[in-house]
């Protein structure tokens, strides 16, 4: 999931900071889900899916 996020964030031109501002969490937070350090909750994650307009199985699937 780390890489999906990190991929889609910087994909859409946006900092940490700027994702996290987006779905009200710090940029530790976001910084620690891409690099493996924190697992969102499933409310966390499905407002990852929901601003990335993805689903949350594209997000934890690592099998790409």
């Amino acid at each position: 999931m780390q890489n999906t996020v990190r991929s889609l964030r910087v994909q859409r031109g946006l900092s940490q900071g700027d994702l996290g501002a987006a779905l009200a969490v710090s940029r530790q937070t976001i910084n620690s889900i891409e690099t493996g350090r924190y697992l969102p909750s499933l409310p966390l994650a499905m407002a990852l899916a929901r601003y990335f307009e993805t689903t949350v199985e594209e997000m934890f699937d690592d099998e790409e």
